[in-house]
């Protein structure tokens, strides 16, 4: 265990990232306990109000983000300081992620609907950062040998070749599988090669005058929500919370 310490994570430099990593998750789950108290109404917590204004958590999570990232730029990476500052950074992650949502909706949704995006965010960061502290790197750097790696043109190439597989991906709706495609090329490849979802630009493009690829993207588009919809959702339910059960017309004081 000491071995693979040293090699995987100590060597490379990577505790800074570990602990970020780790810091984001336990902040990300802490303030999600806390929250979940508060709206039922349990344990000591409260929201925090300042002349009649609440103070959502995202805006200390901005000022950790902020303490943590430019202390951990001049620390230059090594020593107690810059792993302090890597704590201070995932905590701030974890508090801005938590309220993803609101920053993308300018509107407190944090009980609804809408709200789950801030689970998602926070599960699709915590997997990109854990692939990255592995050894997956981007466009599959991590798979180029040392000669390739010192020709440049093959290594451009590998890296160009990834990231149009990855916006491929994409572009036929694939989401999920192009932001992890980044990390593991692979991941990308398969969403590239299988039919686009309906309503992306993939299909708006090249499905308009082919009404059977049309109808077998919609069948495969049904059958793979319906399939995965529900346990997702109930996933996400146990991480965050459940949603209110109709959304509210004005904003709900809350953490």
């Amino acid at each position: 265990m000491g071995d693979w310490w040293y090699q995987n994570i100590y060597e490379p430099g990577k505790l800074p990232l570990l602990l970020a990593l780790a810091s984001f998750v336990l902040t990300f789950v802490i303030t999600r306990v806390i929250t979940r108290l508060i709206r039922a109404g349990k344990g000591p917590f409260g929201n925090v109000t300042t002349g009649g204004v609440h103070i959502h958590h995202v805006i200390p999570g901005v000022i950790l983000t902020v303490v943590g990232g430019f202390g951990s730029v001049a620390g230059g990476g090594h020593g107690f300081g810059s792993g302090a500052c890597a704590v201070l950074f995932g905590m701030g992650v974890g508090l801005v992620l938590d309220e993803f949502a609101l920053i993308l909706h300018l509107d407190d949704v944090y009980w609804s609907e809408q709200g789950r995006q801030s689970v998602e965010v926070v599960a699709v960061t915590a997997a990109l950062v854990g692939l990255v502290l592995l050894g997956f790197l981007p466009f599959g750097v991590n798979d180029l040998s040392e000669n390739e790696l010192q020709d440049r043109g093959a290594a451009i190439s590998s890296v160009v070749g990834n990231f149009l597989i990855a916006l491929l991906a994409l572009s036929k709706g694939k989401t999920r599988l192009a932001i992890f495609g980044v990390i593991v090329p692979l991941i990308a490849l398969i969403g590239a090669i299988r039919l686009a979802r309906p309503g992306s630009p993939w299909a708006k493009r090249f499905y308009r005058r082919r009404p059977r690829a049309r109808a077998r993207s919609s069948l495969r588009a049904y059958r793979h929500d319906r399939r995965w919809s529900g346990p997702r959702r109930r996933l996400e339910d146990w991480i965050g919370g459940r949603p209110d059960p109709t959304p509210k017309s004005g904003a709900t004081p809350r953490p």
